[in-house]
């Protein structure tokens, strides 16, 4: 106590060396700390209870009084001092987190005139007691975490407190993990890390979303205090992302595997399965597919969103002359990287050692791939004149027969052995005649200068070369119920002009067959009497026809002008051959190529389509008609 007094009167004199030595002894007094009292907080009591004495010597007729913190000021009428002993009262608790000192000023008084006789200050040392546990910034931490993350890398902190004197063990506290639910694979160990007041959570090994997609982390915060040690909890719930370390691989494809040449691509060539058992929607699950093989980029391959399935479709038309297969292959991963991580060792110290993959996107060392074969249809190319553009020079008023020129097309279908024949076209006056074999073009009418066909002395005729592929399929898709279907076919050439034809088509359901059976007896069925009404009407019919030719002198063979063919007109065609409605092919093909010169469409129907009808070309013969 003496020497603490001795360095405040060191300090003083050092800071009032001009005031004289009555007002220094005066000083002195008054900031001396004479006595120091401690008081445990949160004492229980009994109140008041005698915290001490202030004791001087020479105190008769005096007065004792005691001023500052817990008295007149805040915390206010927690102390009091007896005025004729000097003893200092306790009236109740105090708080260590609120008022760790309480500053007070003695003085006794002279009791005949109530002068300061003594002045001395007086410290009242709060001790804390282990009252507060260490209390965590957040009860609960909910973070997510990819599969993919490195062992050691840092995963969630967690920070507590605790209002205890820092200094003492009530104040100090350890963190530590004392659940982990469900209970962590072999593979996989999290612990903690803590600095201060901060615990850090990372783990050793490898995570695995397959094994658990999610973790709940009890940590503890516990202080060190001698006679009672308190804590609290927080939960961390870490949630596993679904890393990409499972790679897609090829189980199987469907589709016919093939397409006709010249193919626009509407259709898919045929589709590709992959089983991957990442997570399904995730990225990690997400299929991509690569074409290798293609140099001249003739296909496209895309991914089904829902199925995952890679869809390849052609890119580029197909010409079956160069080549009747297309070897490719196709590689499928991920949209992220792969990532896989394996345990080899657990040493006692440090991490553990793992070995981990990292594959870069378009690595086909670990990719699945599957070689394809698509296999290019041949279909009926239509025949080529060459040249297409013929001029011939002829003088006007040759005589009819009168040979014009020849006219020689070839058919690139070698392989279907397609015959064709030549008809005419364009002859706006009907002056030439076309061998129909041979190509060879004659006049059957005097070619005249002045006729009002000429133009620039040039009469323009048109010769087409037709094969005999005669024929437009109907195919039904998978998505056409049973029943009775109206159709409107529209059968037109490029220059737009075409016609409408209505087609009925019934489809049987395959597992009744006697519906169609009962369709058929349903629609045929009439009264006997309505059957002989008709032969009737069939046999008076045929009279008449056998009368009128009886009656004709002369038979007159008329050929039907193939402008009419050019133009605005069409040829009606029915044809009915026994089939079978089970039997028809499920894929829709509807080929228009650019040099056929007729197209078939149907409607409004969906789910039907209409197969390449017969091809034909065109050549015009120029005939340069001049005077005799």
């Amino acid at each position: 106590m003496g020497t603490r007094s001795t360095c405040l009167l060191m300090t003083l004199c050092l800071g009032i060396v001009s005031v004289s030595s009555e007002e220094l002894l005066h000083r002195q007094k008054r900031i001396w700390i004479v006595e120091s009292f401690k008081i445990e907080e949160s004492r229980p009591g009994p109140y008041p209870y005698v915290l001490g004495n202030v004791h001087i010597e020479k105190a008769f007729h005096v007065s004792f009084y005691l001023l500052g913190q817990g008295v007149d000021l805040d915390p206010r009428g927690k102390l009091s001092i007896n005025k004729d002993t000097g003893d200092i009262l306790v009236h109740g608790e105090l708080d260590y987190e609120l008022y760790q000192i309480l500053k007070l000023t003695f003085e006794a008084r002279d009791t005949s005139n109530n002068a300061v006789d003594t002045r001395l200050g007086v410290e009242v040392v709060i001790l804390d007691i282990n009252d507060n546990p260490p209390v965590f910034q957040r009860n609960t931490y909910t973070i997510k975490l990819n599969e993919s993350t490195s062992q050691g890398d840092f995963v969630t902190a967690v920070v507590a407190t605790d209002k205890d004197q820092s200094s003492t063990n009530n104040g100090t506290f350890d963190l530590k993990i004392v659940s982990i639910t469900p209970t962590p694979p072999d593979n996989l160990e999290f612990f903690l890390e803590q600095s201060d007041l901060t615990g850090i959570i990372k783990f050793k090994g490898c995570l695995e979303y397959e094994k658990s997609k999610k973790y709940t982390i009890l940590v503890e915060a516990k202080d060190r205090g001698e006679v009672v040690q308190l804590s609290s909890t927080c939960t961390n719930i870490i949630n596993i992302e679904d890393g990409n370390n499972n790679l897609p691989v090829f189980t199987g494809q469907t589709g016919a595997g093939s397409i006709k040449e010249r193919d626009r691509g509407d259709v898919p060539i045929l589709r590709l399965q992959v089983l991957d058992q990442d997570s399904k929607g995730t990225v990690a699950w997400k299929a991509k597919y690569t074409i290798h093989g293609d140099k001249d980029q003739n296909f496209r391959i895309t991914t089904d969103p829902d199925t995952n399935e890679g869809v390849l479709f052609v890119e580029k038309p197909l010409d079956y002359k160069d080549g009747s297969q297309r070897n490719l292959s196709v590689s499928v991963e991920n949209e992220v990287p792969y990532f896989s991580c394996k345990v080899k060792g657990r040493p006692a110290m440090g991490l553990w050692d793992v070995v981990t993959t990292v594959s870069l996107t378009g690595e086909r060392a670990l990719l699945s791939i599957r070689h394809l074969t698509v296999t290019v249809e041949d279909i009926n190319d239509p025949p080529i004149f060459t040249p297409a553009i013929k001029n011939v020079m002829v003088e006007e008023n040759v005589e009819v027969g009168w040979y014009l020129e020849t006219f020689t097309a070839i058919d690139l279908d070698r392989n279907h052995g397609y015959t064709f024949k030549y008809v005419k076209g364009k002859d706006p006056c009907d002056c030439v005649a076309v061998d129909t074999k041979t190509g060879k073009i004659t006049t059957t009418k005097i070619l005249d200068r002045e006729s009002p066909y000429v133009k620039d002395n040039v009469y323009q005729v048109t010769v087409f070369a037709i094969d005999d592929g005669y024929t437009v399929n109907l195919v039904k898709e998978n998505t056409v119920y049973a029943g009775h279907h109206e159709l409107l076919l529209k059968v037109f050439d490029l220059q737009g002009q075409g016609a409408l034809h209505n087609l009925s088509v019934t489809v049987c359901d395959c597992s009744r067959v006697a519906s169609c059976r009962m369709r058929r007896a349903t629609g045929s069925k009439i009264g006997e009497s309505a059957v002989g009404i008709v032969i009737a009407a069939m046999l008076l019919l045929l009279g008449f026809l056998l009368l009128s030719l009886l009656l004709t002198f002369k038979r007159d063979l008329k050929l039907i002008p193939l402008d009419e063919i050019y133009g605005e007109h069409l040829l009606k065609s029915n044809i009915e051959i026994p089939g079978t409605d089970c039997k028809v092919p499920t894929a829709t093909i509807l080929q228009v190529d650019s040099q056929v010169e007729t197209k078939a469409a149907f409607q409004p129907i969906k789910g039907m389509s209409v197969r390449k009808p017969a091809m034909f070309n065109q050549s015009i013969i120029l005939v340069h008609t001049g005077h005799i």
